[in-house]
């Protein structure tokens, strides 16, 4: 679970959360902070050596629940990252996808990777990435990069669709 548990998606305010989170400061090195709902305990995000992720929307839970039920919550996820990835296409132009498969092996294989997916990887954020960039952001209109999944980590947990920034280029990881 999120802190995004029993949000109503609204897409206004998931494009405020990519600008808050794109505008935000990022912290140069050091370890990866995990961040917590002070009311709640739930996940709220994870910041690192030039990067921050944010969920911006979590489903309902799906234990117990079946087709066609289960399809109906899938297909609205689906389509609340095709809006999302819609708006930031309309401002940013076309996204490329960066995949997730090799952080998914190595970290099943316990093989090293970059923080940034090391993070996405630690908050089962396993979804492809659709990545803009560079765009300008950070407090001095810095170059970043910016990157929203949607994701689910077994089948009876929520999706979540979860935004990612960092202010060097994402890109995918090559097979060793």
């Amino acid at each position: 679970m999120t802190a995004r548990a029993g949000e109503e998606f609204a897409l206004h305010r998931a494009v405020s959360d990519v600008q808050h989170l794109l505008a935000g400061f990022l912290p140069p090195e050091g370890p990866v902070d995990v961040v917590h709902d002070p009311g709640t305990g739930e996940w709220a995000g994870a910041r690192g050596g030039g990067f921050a992720v944010a969920p911006v929307w979590e489903s309902r839970s799906l234990v117990g629940v079946y087709a066609p039920e289960w399809n109906e919550v899938e297909e609205a996820a689906e389509g609340h990252l095709a809006e999302l990835v819609g708006e930031l296409e309309r401002r940013w132009g076309a996204r490329r996808v960066v995949g997730m498969r090799v952080p998914l092996f190595r970290r099943v294989a316990r093989q090293p990777m970059p923080p940034f997916f090391e993070a996405l990887c630690d908050n089962d954020l396993l979804g492809d990435l659709a990545v803009w960039g560079p765009v300008p952001g950070g407090p001095d209109g810095d170059d970043r990069w910016v990157a929203v999944s949607l994701n689910q980590s077994d089948g009876d947990a929520p999706f979540v669709l979860a935004v990612a920034v960092a202010d060097h280029p994402v890109a995918e990881l090559e097979d060793d």
